[in-house]
């Protein structure tokens, strides 16, 4: 008759399925996380919807929001008019290539919008988008 070992001569071994899900658990994190730190510069305002939308390039650009009760964010930052035109002409200064998107909430008053289009046009800058939603959001 053979009695056991009390130590067994099974080799340990790595489980490798309870890493695996280790893994991808820290994958979708570290993803999640990313798409978290995107860099959003305007306020959420409900942008006009328009045809001929194009997505543009924001590398180099600073965004100017007009909400619906006409108040002016630069980069989410509240800011009377003219120290708006202040800044604009500072960030000129600092970068000739500025690049201004404007984001217009669909009610705010056109007067609002056109005014800041003018002190972007005071300031120098020529390269101005107004922000509106693609061709897809118009029959939603």
């Amino acid at each position: 008759m053979m009695i056991p070992s009390p130590t067994s001569r099974r080799k340990a071994r790595i489980e490798i399925i309870p890493l695996i899900d280790v893994i991808f658990f820290l994958l979708a994190t570290f993803l999640m996380i990313s798409l978290s730190m995107i860099k959003n510069q305007g306020l959420n305002v409900n942008l006009p919807s328009a045809s001929t939308a194009v997505s543009q390039d924001r590398k180099v650009a600073v965004t100017i929001t007009v909400t619906k009760d006409n108040d002016v964010y630069l980069n989410q930052e509240k800011m009377s008019l003219d120290s708006l035109s202040e800044r604009l002409k500072e960030l000129k200064d600092q970068n000739p290539n500025l690049k201004v998107f404007i984001d217009g909430d669909k009610q705010a008053y056109f007067q609002g919008a056109i005014t800041v289009l003018d002190k972007v046009r005071l300031a120098g800058i020529t390269r101005v988008v107004i922000q509106t939603k693609g061709a897809d959001a118009i029959n939603q």
